[in-house]
């Protein structure tokens, strides 16, 4: 996922809240390699990933570990800088995506995995990848007698998100 400088969509999507702390030591750029806390929350403010309190995350910029809109809020942040963004629904993890509802019958699952699994409504199952592919996980939504009805989505798509940063550290 790219980089760079914010694209104006981004910017048009996010709602800057100001930074607690103001100070201009080593601004975030394309490639910065960071070491943060962050926490991202749906728009019920149910928190879906949090650092703080534990280890910072580290991650270089432009390598695919954010997304596109994410790291257009870190670009010209400075290392000590803690700043919360708003980002509308969509904006952050794309739209929700109707063809990644999928069925997937019971004895293709009973082949990848256990025969003898109980799934149930909500349960997150990881698929593994062929040779060269991604592994994904899906959302069992829907049990069927033969199949059952996998959201492939990211949780957050389509959703309105809080991303709130404190930077550690810029290389």
């Amino acid at each position: 996922m790219g980089g760079g400088r914010p694209t104006k969509l981004a910017t048009s999507l996010a709602t800057t809240h100001k930074p607690l702390v103001d100070t201009a030591l080593n601004p975030v750029a394309n490639e910065s390699f960071l070491t943060l806390h962050y926490r991202l929350c749906g728009p019920d403010g149910a928190v879906f990933l949090d650092t703080f309190g534990d280890k910072p995350a580290t991650l270089s910029l432009g390598r695919g570990q954010l997304t596109p809109a994410i790291e257009a809020c870190l670009i010209g942040l400075s290392e000590g800088q803690r700043a919360r963004f708003d980002l509308e629904p969509g904006a952050a993890f794309g739209a929700r995506n109707p063809q990644l509802l999928q069925h997937v019958g019971r004895d293709v699952l009973a082949r990848l995995g256990e025969s003898d699994a109980q799934y149930e409504v909500g349960d997150v199952v990881h698929f593994g990848a062929p040779e060269g592919g991604s592994a994904c996980a899906g959302v069992i939504r829907e049990l069927g007698a033969n199949s059952l009805l996998f959201d492939f989505n990211h949780p957050l798509a389509g959703r309105a998100v809080s991303f709130e940063v404190q930077l550690i550290g810029v290389l």
